[in-house]
């Protein structure tokens, strides 16, 4: 539905549509917990839009919507190819046409009403939520509000970059891909003056494939630099531009930094997302914690409790993030050396579940006593000096 005449009322509101809440929706459809919803976004989603790359175990309600799975995949530098064995986890591919086909359905199951309005502003007054558009207007009140609308850190981060990217679908009509390996991490790639580039390959087919170069860095590229710096990966990989084809073109901004997201800024206001600290600041991967945010809501509201989710990370993890960061941030670790150190030193799913913030403490010293410890301790000097000064 587009304007309405009287503000909509229901129990929980999702303001923004897209990944985060359709998460949200999928996981209200599995539990059916019998609640008023609405989804308040000006572009109701559908189709490709972005793809999601991601690691765990296998056997969960996206087992189905899957693109494409490995049991293996590869940490390329100039140095060679080191193959890392995933069991008991699986990197996968989603892509957005089946999530969100599947929160339709689950939009349909909850009888959803949805509010084809920009919000401009979620107002707790108390008791409910007022969801507001532009010109000021009330849309809908709601008893919670779900906001996965971007939105800054709450104050600055000592260190800010980056996680910034172009990919190219790839079609050729005869096999050029190995559908059975994927690659992770490819530093191969001209490194920048400050920060990490890598490419990546998540083949779907072997004529099919998401060819990507990556940057953790403070700056985006220019268009023309991302092409150029596809261009040159894909002569790296041995590929015939000139006999593949550009299906789709995916571009994306993540933001990686230690400045802290506000999840709870009001009693009856949740964000999700990388506004709710969804985001790894070490990485900028995002979509394993919105999927453990969903399901918290989801449980939560079933059981009649807050949707209020866990936080995405320990406090721990945040702190080690915060010093990765500004060791690569201050030139106190080469990026490409401290990524292959991380993966021959330790097991990759550990490495991997540390990324996803679900490694025990045991687990995380010895995580930290495989990085360079001079460099490290200078950076948690650092750290520890910016905190105070705060």
């Amino acid at each position: 539905m587009g304007r309405v005449s009287a503000p909509v009322d229901v129990d929980l509101a999702l303001v923004g549509g897209g990944g985060a809440a359709s998460l949200v929706l999928a996981a209200l459809g599995r539990y059916n917990p019998g609640v008023r919803v609405a989804i308040v976004d000006p572009v109701h989603k559908r189709g490709q839009d972005r793809t999601w790359a991601f690691w765990g175990t296998p056997g969960t309600f996206l087992d189905p919507l899957l693109s494409a799975t490995w049991s293996e995949a590869d940490v390329v530098t100039p140095a060679g190819r080191r193959v890392l064995p995933l069991q008991p986890l699986r990197y996968a591919m989603l892509r957005s046409a089946p999530l969100y086909e599947l929160a339709g359905q689950a939009e349909k199951l909850l009888s959803a009403v949805r509010v084809t309005e920009r919000a401009e502003q979620a107002v707790d007054d108390g008791s409910r939520v007022v969801i507001s558009g532009p010109d000021g207007e009330p849309l809908v009140r709601a008893a919670w509000a779900l906001d996965s609308r971007p939105r800054p850190p709450r104050r600055p981060g000592r260190t800010s970059w980056l996680q910034h990217f172009r990919g190219w679908w790839l079609e050729s009509d005869r096999p050029v891909f190995d559908p059975g390996r994927a690659v992770l991490m490819d530093f191969r790639t001209p490194q920048p003056a400050r920060g990490v580039s890598f490419g990546y390959v998540l083949p779907v087919s072997d004529r099919f494939a998401l060819v990507e170069y990556t940057e953790f860095s403070p700056a985006v590229l220019s268009s023309d630099e991302y092409d150029a710096a596809l261009r040159g990966y894909a002569d790296l990989l041995g590929l015939d531009l000139g006999e593949l084809r550009v299906r789709e073109i995916e571009d994306g901004v993540i933001p990686m930094t230690d400045g802290p997201f506000d999840p709870h800024p009001s009693p009856r206001v949740v964000r999700l997302g990388t506004a709710g600290g969804a985001t790894r600041p070490s990485t900028g991967f995002t979509f394993s914690a919105m999927a453990r945010q969903a399901d918290d809501i989801a449980q939560a509201v079933a059981a009649g409790r807050p949707p209020v989710p866990s936080p995405p990370y320990p406090a721990r993890h945040l702190w080690m993030d915060a010093v990765q960061l500004r060791a690569l941030d201050r030139g106190l670790v080469d990026g490409v050396a401290f990524f292959d150190r991380l993966f021959a030193r330790n097991p990759a799913e550990r490495v991997l579940r540390f990324l996803d913030g679900t490694t025990t403490l045991r687990e995380d010293l010895t995580l930290m006593s495989s990085t360079p410890l001079l460099p490290m301790t200078r950076a948690a000097f650092g750290d520890a000096i910016g905190r105070l000064r705060r």
